[in-house]
């Protein structure tokens, strides 16, 4: 009996250093992240809020971050075939009409997924 309380302690031990270095690597994780919100290709998030503003109505290339890439962006509106016109922009949401071969769209795309924007060749 006393051989099983042994045992079950000596589990229990290793289940809080399990623990206990989790709880500091999700700690370290979080502080990466919170540094990281909002950053851009941008100096930071007013930045590309200003930038996003005054392209408003005119056609722009949009590059996204590499987990919140979407399709249509990027196989329409980056290419000569079609073009991406930002409609309205705020402090979370781009509001774009992406001009695909089969017609338009107008898609809401988060401004923490938008890395850089620029305007294209033919509007400058």
């Amino acid at each position: 009996m006393e051989y099983l309380g042994f045992i079950l302690g000596v589990f229990g031990l290793m289940a809080y250093m399990q623990l206990s270095t989790l709880k500091g690597r999700i700690d370290e994780l979080e502080r990466e992240l919170t540094k990281m919100k909002g950053t851009s290709y941008h100096e930071d998030r007013t930045a590309l809020l200003r930038a996003t503003k005054s392209y408003i109505g005119k056609k722009v290339k949009l590059d996204l971050k590499e987990d919140q890439m979407d399709a249509d962006i990027t196989n329409y509106g980056n290419t000569k075939h079609g073009s991406n016109t930002i409609l309205d922009a705020d402090e979370e949401w781009l509001l774009v009409c992406i001009d695909t071969p089969k017609g338009r769209k107008e898609k809401l795309i988060r401004m923490e997924s938008v890395e850089r924007i620029w305007v294209s060749e033919e509007e400058q």
